[in-house]
């Protein structure tokens, strides 16, 4: 037996720190929350994504009360996104919560559902995508979407001859 260790690395920036671009998609995810669709969690999410080609999407949870039936953000973005532009790599997304009246303190993280999705898109473009958790505070920077999940599965997963 053994031990793995791994990491994630995160960088803590204040807003100030961030460049314009950052800001920019930063600015757009902070727009969508006001076209969020969230009567029963009353949790706000929106996200914006940076194409390559300097296009940027952006969307919004979209609950259901059939709750399995609603889209978090990250996925209407990023679907849009490749719907739109389904050649074309994504550079950068970032990510933004509300509630009760404000922007969340820290910065939230995507649910696995999402990762896995944000994954499959950095693996399908074989191009890393910075990844922007926005917070009130802080805005985390991760350097790929891996740092969001490492133990992940993916087409290598599917070819495993163990399995």
């Amino acid at each position: 037996m053994h031990k793995r260790i791994i990491e994630t690395h995160v960088v803590v920036l204040q807003h100030d720190e961030l460049t314009n671009e950052e800001i920019h998609l930063i600015e757009k995810a902070r727009e969508q929350i006001f076209k969020a669709y969230a009567p029963y969690s009353k949790f706000a999410v929106g996200a914006a994504v940076l194409l390559e080609n300097g296009e940027v999407f952006a969307g919004s949870n979209q609950e259901n009360s059939a709750y399995p039936s609603g889209l978090c953000a990250e996925r209407v973005a990023m679907f849009y996104a490749n719907a739109q532009y389904p050649n074309v790599s994504v550079k950068k997304l970032a990510i933004t919560a509300y509630t009760n009246g404000n922007f969340t303190e820290e910065p939230i993280t995507p649910c696995g559902s999402c990762r896995q999705v944000l994954l499959e898109t950095e693996n399908r473009f074989e191009k890393n995508i910075t990844v922007y958790l926005d917070g009130k505070t802080n805005v985390y920077r991760l350097d790929n979407v891996n740092q969001l999940l490492p133990l992940s599965f993916g087409k290598n997963s599917l070819n495993n001859s163990d399995i």
